[in-house]
């Protein structure tokens, strides 16, 4: 059987945070130390696991890929495919996408999937994309101590990073966390039924098995990253298991939070960022028993950027009132501002996806003229369905001109930037732009495409593109 394991992999962070003590305050007590990443008002579990796929794909021909697995506790719809909107939205033709839930361990369940997918020959290049953003109760810790993000991983058996050396796995089946279909909020057993009998009871166990399946020592372990929901539990299972401090992987707790799903790849990929050749890392994640991984880390890892996840967090902004936290994760209604002049259509959205979801323009074959979108009349020369596409959203682009509007946006975020723009081969583009301050728009400043919820109309979620100032690993290095 040929080696296996992660050829790519990147982490997420949203571009909003709000301090522990903003939320605090709002309840009249001290908030805990640090801070919590929270999503934009047009962001879900979909957007943020685009943005962790776009970013892990730098690397990869995504015409390689054949399979895309999406796994979240927080997708929008509780019937329909999430990953074939994202695979549509990565340009990703005639693959195989499935999507994984209800547990936080979701997305390491879809990594054992992904990784005998290309082991048995099945599948070339997989890549597994994780996202969440979840809510606790209001004045609970958990609202505090959740945070919103992504990673993603591409697995196969060419130029690899991180090899997986063995696997194990346990269950519990235990009513410590969970969310009914019609909840809001995620609810938790009592602490210590939940640490003692979950959480401590089955990581423990995961990491004794896969140690003791692999033939391996602590000792020969150089880093351990463990999925945690405060760090409490997390300090106290390392001291259990006879672990030094300083072979544990960093939770992000304090600049991120408890990313959920997201979490085990948020993790491992800043312990392989961090890695040398030859290091062997043990990823264990918790949810209704846990999984287990120990990895070997090659001469491949060099090709990525070791500050991928410092960028995000030093390219951030502060959300400083309670009220638009809530307001950003649709708990406090916000008016939404100028409404968009359209008709919302399923046949329509279908139709039109290689505009709305794939961002394609056309080039004409004649003169050569670029044009977003699709236009079959090149306005340039007048030939006539003479054209071929190409994905916009690959592209960095300039401004153009601008207008920023002080009263069309939402009443928690009235400021709308709406943005005429032009590519490195004069193609145009207007669209509104998000996760941005008032001094980043100026005429002649670099901007992206991110892809972005605008609004739910005729029962279903309505996905397009906005710019927004550089953020992603690529577009911050040009």
């Amino acid at each position: 059987m040929d080696k296996v394991g992660i050829t790519s992999i990147a982490a997420y962070v949203p571009y909003y945070y709000v301090s522990r003590g903003t939320i605090g305050e709002a309840w009249a007590k001290k908030g805990a130390k640090g801070k919590r990443s929270i999503i934009n008002f047009d962001e879900d579990s979909v957007t943020l696991a685009y943005e962790a796929a776009e970013d892990c794909l730098q690397h990869i021909n995504r015409e390689k890929i054949d399979s895309l697995y999406f796994a979240s506790t927080t997708a929008p719809y509780a019937e329909k495919a999430h990953s074939a909107l994202v695979s549509t939205a990565l340009n990703l033709r005639n693959i195989f996408t499935a999507d994984f839930a209800q547990c936080t361990k979701a997305s390491t369940s879809a990594l054992r999937l992904a990784l005998d997918s290309c082991a048995c020959g099945r599948s070339k290049q997989a890549l597994l994309t994780a996202a969440d953003c979840r809510n606790s109760y209001p004045n609970t810790s958990g609202e505090q101590m959740l945070g919103d993000g992504a990673a993603a991983v591409v697995v196969g058996c060419e130029n690899i990073i991180a090899e997986v050396d063995a696997f194990a796995t346990t269950t519990n089946e235990i009513t410590d966390i969970w969310r009914n279909a019609a909840d809001t909020y995620i609810s938790v057993a009592e602490e210590r039924f939940v640490t003692k009998h979950g959480y401590m009871t089955e990581m423990v166990k995961v990491v004794k098995e896969i140690i003791k399946e692999s033939g391996s020592a602590i000792g020969d372990i150089q880093k351990f990253v463990f999925t945690t929901s405060n760090m409490k539990d997390h300090i106290a299972l390392a001291r259990k298991l006879g672990i030094e401090t300083a072979k544990v992987q960093d939770p992000y707790m304090m600049e991120v939070g408890y990313t959920g799903t997201a979490q085990p790849l948020f993790l491992l990929a800043a312990a392989i960022l961090e890695a040398q050749p030859g290091d062997h890392i043990l990823l264990a994640a918790y949810g209704n028993g846990a999984d287990a991984y120990i990895f070997t880390v090659t001469d491949e890892v060099k090709k990525l950027d070791k500050k991928m996840i410092e960028k995000y967090l030093a390219n951030r902004n502060e959300v400083k009132t309670y009220a638009r936290f809530l307001s950003y994760r649709d708990l406090l209604q916000a008016d939404k501002g100028q409404p968009y002049n359209i008709k919302s259509s399923t046949e329509a959205e279908w139709r039109l996806q290689d505009t709305y979801i794939r961002l394609y323009g056309s080039k004409c074959k004649i003169c050569g003229k670029p044009i977003f979108p699709v236009n079959r009349v090149c306005y340039n020369c007048g030939s006539v369905d003479n054209y071929e596409t190409f994905r916009a959203a690959d592209r960095t682009v300039q401004v153009f001109t601008y207008t920023l509007d002080n009263y069309a946006g939402r009443s928690d975020f009235p400021l709308v930037g709406n943005i005429v723009a032009d590519d490195f081969e004069s193609a145009r583009y207007y669209l509104t732009t998000t996760d941005f301050r008032r001094e980043d728009i100026q005429i002649g400043a670099n901007m992206e495409f991110t892809f972005r919820k605008i609004h739910n109309l005729a029962g279903f979620v309505n996905y397009y593109w906005k710019l927004r100032p550089l953020r992603r690993v690529k577009g911050c290095d040009q």
